[in-house]
């Protein structure tokens, strides 16, 4: 069967687009935004144009366009005329700008926009939605407020939805990571002879989201900072400090299992310099993984982004 002759059915319309085929009946009993024909004049089968009509609405909600707006934006693109909203007797469904069925809460409109491209497997509005989001709000805010929650709802949607979702939560943590990449590579270091700061996951561990926003934050305020990444060697790590006499450690722990008090300690009494003036780095434990021990001396844990980037300013201004 032709998809161009005869249309393809509500269900893969939904598939493709991202959104639930509730959304889509909602948006055609509500907006007029629906199949310019039907099969049996009950089966809504959606050509091309009716198709390309529905992406241009989910581009504008995604962008934060209230759903009746958009509609009538994306009808007069499609060359229809708008139609008049249809009250629903039985009340609002599902709102569609509450992120497609993610357990969102109540959040900014960047937050539902962003989970609501993720969803739909939307890489180019997620590109767009993030380096907007950072250039308009800073970092902490883009992480702590949008970046961090929309990666967490996807996550439990994922553990709550046998096993769907994977693809979203991949191709999310792939863009925001891009996103901050960026910002640390057109950064310029303002503290011209401080100290790097080194950024390491432990050994064992893959996660390094989070440590990508911490040097992020740390480009943005003109810090130099070497990312060394996930699962790094014990040996390596130790080779690192020594050869960049770093002014901080930061070591990533995501979860208990991987968290090493010992190589901790061990960074934390590493002396490097000349001799009558050696030095020890300051250890920053990163990561629920360090939770339900004290830091030992010559290592902080900080509570979050903030705190670290600035007990991490602090140590590096004696030397700007």
């Amino acid at each position: 069967m032709s998809e161009t002759t005869h249309g393809i059915t509500t269900g893969a319309v939904a598939r493709r687009l991202g959104v639930s085929p509730t959304t889509l009946r909602s948006w055609d009993r509500r907006y007029g935004i629906g199949p310019a024909s039907r099969e049996d004049g009950r089966h809504r089968r959606w050509s091309p144009a009716d198709v390309a009509m529905l992406e241009e609405m989910c581009r504008l909600t995604t962008s934060g366009v209230p759903p009746a707006e958009a509609a009538r934006v994306a009808r007069i693109r499609a060359g229809q005329q708008p139609a008049p909203p249809v009250p629903d007797a039985a009340g609002p469904t599902h709102a569609p700008g509450s992120g497609n069925g993610l357990p969102l809460g109540v959040v900014h409109k960047e937050f539902r926009g962003l989970a609501r491209a993720a969803v739909r497997l939307d890489s180019p509005t997620m590109d767009t939605l993030l380096r907007d989001l950072v250039a308009e709000r800073g970092l902490v805010v883009s992480w702590e407020e949008v970046m961090a929650p929309t990666l967490h709802a996807v996550g439990r949607k994922w553990e709550s939805s046998d096993d769907r979702y994977v693809e979203v939560e991949h191709l999310l943590s792939w863009h925001i990571s891009t996103a901050l990449r960026q910002l640390v590579s057109s950064a310029r270091p303002r503290v011209a002879d401080a100290a790097p700061v080194l950024l390491a996951c432990v050994p064992s561990e893959q996660h390094t989201l989070s440590l990508e926003a911490l040097a992020a934050g740390l480009a943005e305020r003109g810090l130099p900072t070497r990312m060394f990444g996930a699962a790094v060697p014990a040996e390596a790590l130790d080779a690192a400090v020594r050869r960049l006499g770093p002014s901080a450690v930061v070591l990533w722990s995501q979860s208990r299992s991987t968290a090493s008090h010992a190589l901790a300690r061990h960074v934390a009494e590493t002396a490097f310099g000349i001799k009558g003036a050696r030095t020890h780095p300051l250890v920053l434990l990163a990561g629920p993984g360090w939770a339900g021990r004290a830091a030992a001396p010559g290592m902080l844990r900080p509570g979050g982004l903030r705190e670290a980037l600035d007990i991490l300013t602090r140590r590096c201004a004696p030397a700007g």
